[in-house]
């Protein structure tokens, strides 16, 4: 009896560590039907094709707080850029801009009312410490008035295709902060609102074209107005950077954003391996209760894209095109043509997508290549068409149409062809009419 007892206690035991076993094996394997984050919004992407690993929510507008930020020193970098103003050009300090920068709630860097500070002073103090009146300042320098400033950010983000944006102030901050300096139409409680796929287009704009930017986000501290009579330590409100609470190694940006009405908000960005991620995550849940919400949250959202996604081939150069060996053509010696690829086609595609699933369509000029003819003569090599990958397991496609043409390979001709002479010509036809009328 004593012995059956044993050997139960035993089986049970051994129950126990297989159980253990599985479920430990279950919470490090990041299950992709299962995954999401805990926030409002989410999406991350990649940085250089625009590729989207991840989608929550991703297309509805919601507060989106200082990372308001990144889109107004697009809009200064876009100026350096064209010339109309240098880095080293100095910004003279309003009287309400001084007082916003003293409010006692505000995030910001104290500006003395009648002093001057430099553009790069000011952008640096916008990313790195998120100051409120040091943007706003900007603005002025740029546009003459915050409400022209904000009439240009818009125009910024209706060149990047973003259209359904509400902007109201240059800053991210509750209109009520603001005073006067609010912009007309807009109510005493308005905030910036922008969808978290629209943040990432700006984004990734942003530090595509400026990727000097990046320098500056990832300092972790910096001091402000080292030459005045009041300079001020900055320190970068971004928790993932080296040294910091929640640091994650290749994190260097981007914007935090916090408001009653917005939660805490974050867009981030990390290089791993060559590849640059971008993500951004709208209102995280567990903030206030939980300062780093949004960094727990996006460090789950880097490591899902960085683990779950790969970059490959799914069709060798000169490969035979599936379904569609060869095209016909018109009044050539020969009726049909074979085509190909003209270079290999490469697909973010999920881990473990067999690229036998990959489906294709094929475009010449424009329409369906089943309805179009080559027209002898043709050379050998040319470009006829498009090819058109789609991934069937794929559910989130490009940040934008235009990116997601980008992976569109070309159809190439294998041999010329020759015309038909034209007694073989008119044959054809009188062939073809007989048959028509019999």
């Amino acid at each position: 009896m004593k012995l059956k007892q044993t050997i139960i206690g035993l089986l049970i035991f051994l129950g126990l560590l297989t159980t253990l076993a599985s479920t430990t094996y279950a919470d490090e394997t990041t299950n992709t039907s299962t995954f999401s984050i805990n926030a409002k919004a989410a999406i991350a992407v990649d940085a250089q094709s625009g590729k989207i690993f991840y989608s929550q929510d991703a297309t509805t507008p919601l507060p989106i707080a200082s990372i308001t930020k990144i889109i107004s020193l697009l809009v200064v970098e876009d100026q350096i850029k064209a010339g109309k103003l240098s880095l080293q050009d100095t910004v003279t300090i309003s009287p309400e801009i001084a007082a916003i920068s003293v409010h006692p709630d505000l995030s910001n860097v104290p500006l003395i009312a009648g002093q001057s500070y430099s553009v790069e002073e000011l952008i640096h103090a916008s990313l790195i410490q998120s100051a409120n009146a040091a943007v706003m300042a900007l603005a002025e320098k740029v546009a003459g008035s915050q409400d022209k400033f904000v009439d240009m950010m818009k125009t910024t983000l209706n060149q990047l295709g973003i259209t359904d944006a509400k902007i109201v102030n240059v800053s991210g901050l509750n209109n009520s902060y603001l005073g006067t300096l609010i912009y007309p139409g807009s109510s005493s409680e308005d905030e910036n609102e922008l969808s978290a796929q629209d943040v990432a287009i700006v984004a990734r704009h942003l530090i595509n074209t400026y990727p000097e930017i990046l320098q500056i986000s990832q300092t972790t501290q910096e001091t402000f107005g080292a030459n005045t009579a009041s300079p001020t330590v900055m320190t970068n409100w971004n928790r993932m950077l080296p040294g910091f609470s929640d640091e994650k190694t290749g994190v260097d940006g981007l914007k935090t954003g916090t408001t009653d009405l917005a939660g805490a908000c974050f867009v981030g960005t990390i290089t791993q391996d060559s590849r640059r991620v971008i993500t951004v995550v709208l209102h995280a849940n567990d903030h206030p209760n939980n300062s780093s919400a949004r960094f727990i949250e996006t460090s789950k959202l880097m490591d899902y894209a960085l683990s779950q996604w790969q970059y490959v081939e799914v069709l060798p150069a000169n490969h035979t095109l599936p379904n569609l060996k060869q095209i016909k053509v018109l009044d050539g010696k020969t009726l049909t043509m074979p085509v190909t690829n003209q270079k290999p086609l490469y697909l973010w595609v999920q881990t473990g997508t067999d690229v036998k699933t990959i489906k294709y369509n094929y475009q010449l000029s424009g329409k369906s290549i089943e309805h179009k003819q080559l027209l002898a003569p043709a050379k050998k090599g040319i470009v006829i068409g498009q090819i058109i990958p789609n991934n069937p397991a794929d559910p989130y496609g490009y940040l934008t149409k235009d990116l997601q043409k980008a992976t569109y390979g070309k159809i190439i001709t294998t041999q010329k062809a020759e015309k038909a002479n034209l007694f073989v010509i008119w044959g054809r036809k009188v062939k073809d009419f007989i048959t028509n009328i019999f």
